[in-house]
């Protein structure tokens, strides 16, 4: 049962808590979305105004300390957020970035980040993405022999 989450790793628990945070705020959510190609992203969620916000999640110091590629995805949301857990070294994180506390449960936001609004037409091309590969993984659950990479 995925309520208790126990085949679940660290890292995932915080990405589904911070889903179920962004769904609790209308957003909708993908996890592992790719917005560009070489770039993966943990989490993008898509308000009900159109913005477009990444939440990248971290569950230890080393998971932290190895990710050399987030800066990257800044230009590829209106908002950047981490999500950690209760217990991680908040002190590492930067302080122009959002701060999501989260668990497999659920999750808070700690420090709302400035919102850098996305060009029109990267905001344009990242919805379409977006909703083709929310259809694409529905229609995989229900035909999963046409399951395509996405």
């Amino acid at each position: 049962m995925l309520e208790d989450a126990p085949d679940l790793t660290p890292g995932q628990k915080i990405a589904r808590g911070a889903a179920r945070g962004l769904r609790q705020l209308n957003f909708a959510s993908l996890e592992e979305f790719v917005p560009a190609s070489g770039l993966r992203v943990d989490v993008m969620g898509l308000g009900p105004k159109g913005e477009l916000w990444i939440v990248e999640c971290k569950s230890s110091r080393a998971d932290f300390m190895s990710d050399g590629k987030w800066q990257g995805y800044l230009e590829y949301c209106d908002r950047f957020f981490w999500a950690v857990g209760p217990e991680f070294p908040m002190d590492l994180l930067p302080e122009e970035s959002g701060l999501i506390i989260a668990d497999a449960y659920g999750a808070e936001i700690l420090r709302m980040p400035e919102e850098h609004r996305l060009p029109g037409a990267r905001r344009s091309a990242l919805t379409r993405k977006f909703a083709r590969d929310a259809a694409l993984r529905l229609h995989g659950f229900r035909d999963a022999r046409f399951m395509p990479a996405i």
